[in-house]
């Protein structure tokens, strides 16, 4: 078989950054990214050591930089020592302490705003409340929490003291926790009694007493549980215990932990993991230096910003663009505990134009959804704060790259659209916004640093123009560290046999085109094969969202076939009602020809399902493995309930 993905999507239209934004840019012109990248790939080691010693504070300078002598479990920075906390914190109030963190506004519209000298008391009052607790460098607390200042708090209390923490998104059901608290071997769980979404209040600290319940959390010592929304909830004392009580009293200063550089700052748990959860280890000096670089170059971070990341802290997004990368720099963020469509598709514009947001963080399923929501809506509102625009988490196709262009940056923010992962620690192929020109629907190029390539199945370079396996073939700072409590699984998993165990996988498919602009087309697992045809999932999703008329958004799976190997089945949500009968055929067959016309006979969906929505979690993320499990007729049985809209399965059973 043919390990090439053909990729049959042609992008011709380009945008050069302006010549006013390359002036003020960090990295300023392709010139600038051209000697970083010739810097990193003469001295690969005194690059990241040059950029480590001048980007952190270090408690005692390191002078070993990358260790490979047990590849692939990298060391990075190994002899020195520092403290994550203090370098978001307590390094910025010398010179800013009344500078605003935080700026949260809540689902109801209602604002709080913390400065840095206010975050760094709070974060050591609970610091001291977790030592007081007997938490230990090294102990993991485990955070299952609603988007707040409080879960900022909450994950800088930890890294001050040197605990690990696990963030466990605040939608993941009392299963779901139960193992992650199971395999993390947390001593310490922080909660809230609940939260708002959407004009909704949702539980928390029930969950929390679910999982207790099923068993194995018997390690655990203490539950601080911050009240959020008022609603009463048992409190299962000693063990249970109210934050406003454990803080009480305690000093508003802190000595933090030093730790050394690998010191593992968290734990993640990957979404959408069968079996056993995949906890996703990081460092703290690589990591944080990661965050705190793509800040700089990626967001062009200035002093003066105002920065808005859309993700939940329960995802890595939340972690490196929230929690970390911005406080370490010194900058503002807009944090928000609610959902975009309420109490109207207006809420993400009002907000920007409510805080004055200079760039904005968000992934192409928000952006697609509020596209279908009212299209024209940012157009009634003051935008004119914007400077960037990003995109994460999945690939975004060209027409709502260009709505975003368009509409949401009025034809002047570069757009960087970020490819990175857990995994990734930070973002690792993407337009640096004052250098590289952007292409619809590209990640671009790779960072200064960064050695991504595109192989075929025995780890050979394909060349340009062809599509293949994503790796990176030397290690990064901000990189996974191994997977918790499972090193072999790591190695299978990211440094395969296959490749020598020298390359790291990602686990996508991509391409480039001549300029060695990479297009990222989805999961190798996502990658169909009909008639020997590989094709990209995300290229048969853009050509169909590519009808602006008639289709809001896409997903798209391939299930066995007889004739062809596999046979594409599409799941669609028009613009208009969802049909149903003749006219629903009808529609199906236009579509086919329209995906004919846009990309060749060989991706017209054998099968196309109409329905008012896609499953979705609650972070946005399309559930695609349910979806192949409809295509293919078989009974759900993998765990629904992370789902914003399980109803929507029935509904998508139903074929046209």
């Amino acid at each position: 078989m043919s390990s090439t993905i053909e990729t049959v999507l042609h992008e011709t239209r380009v945008f050069p950054p302006s010549a006013e934004f390359i002036r003020q840019a960090n990295v300023s012109g392709m010139e600038a990214y051209r000697k970083m990248r010739a810097e990193a790939e003469q001295d690969l080691e005194g690059f990241w050591a040059r950029l480590a010693r001048e980007n952190l504070a270090w408690h005692k300078p390191f002078t070993k930089v990358l260790d490979e002598s047990k590849a692939p479990f990298y060391r990075w920075f190994y002899d020195g020592e520092l403290n994550a906390s203090y370098n978001c914190l307590d390094r910025h109030l010398a010179t800013q302490p009344e500078k605003v963190a935080i700026i949260f506004e809540a689902d109801d519209g209602s604002v709080t705003k913390v400065s840095y000298k206010a975050l760094y008391h709070q974060v050591c009052r609970l610091a001291n409340a977790l030592r007081h607790h007997g938490i230990k460098p090294g102990d993991r607390v485990l955070i299952y929490m609603p988007m707040s200042i409080h879960v900022i708090v909450a994950m800088q209390a930890c890294a001050r003291i040197g605990a690990t923490h696990s963030v466990v998104f605040g939608g993941f059901s009392a299963k779901s926790l139960q193992e992650r608290i199971i395999d993390a071997g947390a001593t310490e769980v922080i909660t809230a009694d609940g939260q708002f979404r959407g004009g909704r209040e949702i539980p928390l600290k029930p969950v929390v007493d679910e999982a207790f319940a099923m068993g194995g959390c018997e390690h655990v010592r203490n539950v601080i549980v911050y009240r959020r929304t008022g609603t009463p909830v048992p409190m299962n004392s000693p063990r249970d215990k109210w934050w406003d009580d454990v803080i009480k009293g305690q000093p508003d200063a802190c000595e933090p932990t030093w730790v050394n550089a690998e010191h593992p700052l968290f734990i993640l748990y990957t979404s959408g993991s069968t079996g056993k959860p995949k906890g996703v280890q990081h460092s703290t000096g690589g990591y944080l230096l990661g965050c705190t670089l793509t800040m700089q170059w990626v967001f062009d971070n200035k002093p003066s910003d105002v920065f808005w990341c859309t993700a939940d802290v329960g995802w890595v997004t939340g972690h490196s663009y929230i929690a970390y990368g911005p406080l370490s720099c010194g900058t503002t963020v807009v944090m928000f505990e609610g959902i975009p469509t309420y109490p109207d598709a207006g809420r993400f514009w009002k907000m920007i134009q409510d805080h004055r947001v200079n760039v904005f963080y968000t992934a192409p399923t928000a952006i697609r959804s509020l596209i279908k929501a009212g299209g024209d809506l940012p157009k009634k509102y003051d935008l004119s704060s914007l400077r960037i625009l990003g995109t994460v988490g999945e690939p975004i196709n060209p027409e709502a790259w260009m709505w975003y262009h368009t509409t949401v940056g009025r034809e002047r923010c570069p757009i960087v659209d970020t490819w990175w992962q857990t995994e990734t620690g930070s973002i690792l192929i993407t337009p640096l916004p004052g250098a590289i020109p952007t292409k619809p629907g590209s990640a671009t190029l790779p960072l200064p640093g960064i050695f991504a390539d595109i192989v075929d199945e025995t780890g050979q370079s394909v060349g340009r123009g062809k599509g293949g396996i994503l790796v990176i073939r030397r290690p990064w700072p901000s990189m996974i560290r191994t997977i918790w409590g499972d090193p072999e699984r790591y190695k299978k998993t990211y440094y395969p046999a296959d490749f020598q165990g020298k390359l790291y996988l990602a686990g996508d498919g991509a391409s480039t085109d001549e300029e060695g602009y990479f297009r990222i087309v989805g999961r190798i697992d996502d990658v169909l094969n009909v008639s020997g045809h590989r094709l990209g999932t995300m290229e048969v999703e853009s050509a169909l969202v590519a009808n602006s008329k008639l289709v809001a958004e896409a997903a798209v799976v391939g299930r066995p076939d007889e004739l062809t190997g596999e046979a594409v089945v599409a799941f669609v949500v028009l613009k208009g009602v969802r049909p149903s009968g003749e006219e629903a055929k009808k529609l199906a067959r236009e579509l086919r020809d329209w995906v004919a016309k846009e990309i060749g006979p060989i991706a017209k969906p054998k099968e196309i399902r109409f329905g008012d929505n896609l499953p979705k979690t609650r972070s946005g993320k399309i559930m695609r493995r349910l979806l192949r499990s409809i295509a293919r007729g078989e009974d759900i049985t993998q765990d629904v309930s992370t789902l914003e809209n399980p109803a929507i399965l029935e509904q998508l059973k139903q074929t046209s």
